[in-house]
């Protein structure tokens, strides 16, 4: 197998898109030989525990660009198929970020980033809600009542400060960032077609 390393947060667009892309691709390729790991990468490190309006957020972070922004993200969205209906409210990741550590334990990170996702932009939930996580984690085959019961706490908060400062001090600014055999990055939110290049020139060269 060949890491394919992703580092992403939930309520990043493009990480929604980057993915959908990414998997359409997997699925066209079913021998493809990545082993994918997820990585935390908040947008927001200081965002307040309990969040606050996105409206207000964007409006903050993006000025007169946050209109023009969120209707290039909905135009990409939709070449896509995806009808984007995102949460009123944006989140504070980090607790999101702990359960996509936990379920890297049990093998199921990517079921849970996949809901985390389509819950904070097709869905319009809070996923800053530990009652909401622990709705997700069940869904992707954890057990909710013991990812709830560690939400409550402050497991592994600074070890996800941590990786994500790692990660930074790698070089990555920005989500998604893709790390292929932990020597080539990509970075964005790349096309189906380019994962399908990768994957057959990474199979062709193993076969070689």
């Amino acid at each position: 197998m060949i890491s394919l390393d992703i580092f992403a947060d939930p309520v990043c667009p493009w990480c929604l898109i980057g993915k959908v892309a990414l998997d359409r691709a997997l699925e066209s390729r079913p021998q493809h030989p990545f082993d994918i790991r997820w990585h935390p990468f908040r947008l927001n490190p200081q965002m307040p525990r309990g969040g606050m309006d996105r409206v207000t957020y964007l409006k903050a972070k993006l000025g007169d660009r946050a209109e023009a922004a969120s209707r290039a993200v909905a135009e990409r969205a939709a070449a896509l198929g995806l009808a984007l209906n995102p949460a009123p409210r944006e989140p504070d990741t980090t607790d999101a970020h702990r359960l996509l550590h936990w379920a890297g334990l049990e093998g199921a990170q990517t079921r849970v980033m996949s809901g985390l996702l389509r819950a904070h932009w097709q869905e319009a939930r809070d996923i800053g809600d530990a009652a909401e996580l622990a709705r997700i984690a069940e869904a992707a085959g954890l057990d909710g009542a013991m990812m709830a019961h560690l939400l409550a706490g402050d497991a592994d908060r600074d070890e996800i400060a941590r990786r994500e400062a790692h990660a930074r001090q790698r070089g990555i600014d920005s989500v998604p960032a893709f790390v292929v055999a932990n020597r080539h990055a990509v970075s964005g939110a790349q096309p189906s077609e380019l994962w399908q290049r990768v994957i057959d020139e990474l199979i062709a060269a193993e076969n070689a």
